[in-house]
């Protein structure tokens, strides 16, 4: 019987033995987390072909065991958490659930639930308890003071005490949801918000040349935009389509925010000053809560652009006008992707800063940062629409941002992840070369940013 007050502490014969089964990027971050903890049975498994190098992953990492296969884990485990892919889910739970040791808790770290949850009522046998979970981060960022995502669904408080005493040493922020609320809010946070930097992926490499290289690109929020971006694209290219193509509100949602950015660009096209600045105001009004003459939001989630310029791509920015915030700053453009995604959030009645407080990952708290850093300020806003109305600097930017905007759209309506596949991987291919060092200043910036959140 495992003690509901169980930590790495207690005797080893009191310890729950731990089962990770699928060993990608989160797996390997979860073993090593609770390996350092100081938990002494943690049994794990890859692919039957990816034994012998798994082994020698872990040969020397205390308290990890390596077996052949998920029958083996599944059998001895009193907690398993399934860490797949969601595309692989059922499959993966209906070939090893049945060998489940009885009144074991069974969790799933995908970042889609709906599929999750079918294929746990479908293999799991009915003497297990399921209590899911979710880290709302990659990873390459810590999860101190992050969003840990608990689901409590078949089982009695008892169990979700353990898993919450197996998982403390993450340090993380428990959030506990239902497997559907789980799905809209992740939609939420994520799946559009993921669409938005592989659009502007997109369509940056479409235009084939770096975009912190043609200087239009680089200080403030356009340091977040490019290395968000290459962060993203860096990443594993099933963590992104899994989130779209099998959320039902990520479907909806990535087809409003191409509809937004196409419309918005339309009133661009046609010179209407008075549509698009009514539309934008609109939206601006709808989520943050300030009316045209008014000063909006909270105190800013975004630093000023003098200490994000520290994170530049590429060396240091070239600059061309004054600051509003510090010594210089870039030209002005339309920031046509940030009208996009407040036009969307206003138009399905999302209000981001209620999942800010919930479950927001750092790219989302980037993301909104830099959008209410635009929208709380009419000053920066109004030099947005009239940069769109009347500077075609970026137009051609703008153009290309559109039409992949409605290319992710449809391969997402598509539901084909080998389509999904193709068009993330073409745009990595030509961001590769800048992705080890995005990922070191894209792990800082997260850093300064929740460090500067924490003193406010």
């Amino acid at each position: 019987m495992i003690p509901i007050d169980v930590t790495p502490n207690h005797p080893i014969e009191e310890q729950p033995t731990i089962g990770l089964i699928g060993m990608g990027a989160m797996g390997t971050m979860y073993a090593k987390l609770l390996s350092e903890a100081g938990w002494k049975k943690i049994s794990v498994c890859d692919l039957p072909e990816k034994f012998d190098s798994l082994k020698c992953t872990f040969q020397d990492v205390p308290g990890i065991t390596v077996h052949p296969d998920g029958h083996a884990v599944s059998r001895i485990s009193d907690f398993i958490m399934y860490s797949v892919e969601a595309e692989y889910i059922e499959r993966v739970v209906a070939q090893y659930g049945p060998s489940t040791k009885v009144g074991a808790i069974v969790s799933g770290q995908t970042s889609v639930k709906a599929p999750e949850k079918m294929a746990f009522e479908k293999h799991l046998p009915a003497d297990v308890h399921i209590v899911s979970i979710h880290s709302l981060h990659g990873p390459t960022v810590s999860p101190i003071g992050q969003p840990f995502v608990i689901i409590k669904y078949r089982a009695p408080d008892e169990s979700v005490n353990i898993v919450e005493n197996i998982f403390q040493c993450f340090k993380s922020r428990y959030v506990y949801l239902t497997y559907e609320d789980h799905d809209l809010v992740t939609a939420n946070v994520q799946a559009v918000t993921h669409a938005a930097f592989l659009t502007m992926g997109t369509a940056w490499a479409s235009q084939r040349s770096y975009p912190w290289e043609q200087g239009h690109y680089v200080g403030g929020i356009e340091t977040v935009k490019v290395n968000i971006m290459l962060r993203i694209y860096a990443n594993k290219w099933h963590v992104y389509a899994g989130l779209a193509i099998l959320n039902p509100s990520a479907k909806i949602q990535i087809d409003t925010y191409a509809s937004s950015a196409t419309e918005l660009f339309k009133l661009m096209l046609a010179g209407d000053h008075d549509g698009l600045r009514n539309r934008v105001y609109d939206a601006r009004e709808k989520v943050f809560g300030a009316k045209e003459n008014e000063e909006g939001g909270s105190t800013p989630i975004f630093l000023t652009e003098d200490i994000l310029d520290q994170f530049t791509i590429g060396g240091h920015p070239k600059r061309s006008t004054p600051s509003p915030m510090g010594t210089s700053a870039p030209g002005i453009n339309s920031h046509l992707a940030l009208l996009a995604m407040v036009d969307c959030w206003a138009r399905l009645s999302i209000q981001p800063f209620d999942h800010l407080a919930l479950a927001a990952t750092p790219v989302f708290r980037m993301w909104i940062g830099v959008a209410e850093y635009l929208f709380r300020s009419a000053a920066r806003l109004d030099a947005a629409i009239n940069a769109a109305l009347h500077d075609v600097t970026h137009r051609s930017d703008d153009l290309e941002f559109v039409v992949a905007a409605r290319g992710w759209s449809q391969c997402v309506a598509f539901g084909d992840f080998e389509l999904y596949k193709d068009r993330f991987m073409k745009t990595a291919t030509f961001f590769e070369s800048r992705f080890e060092e995005a990922n070191k200043i894209g792990g800082a910036m997260i850093k300064a940013i929740l460090e500067s959140n924490a003193t406010k």
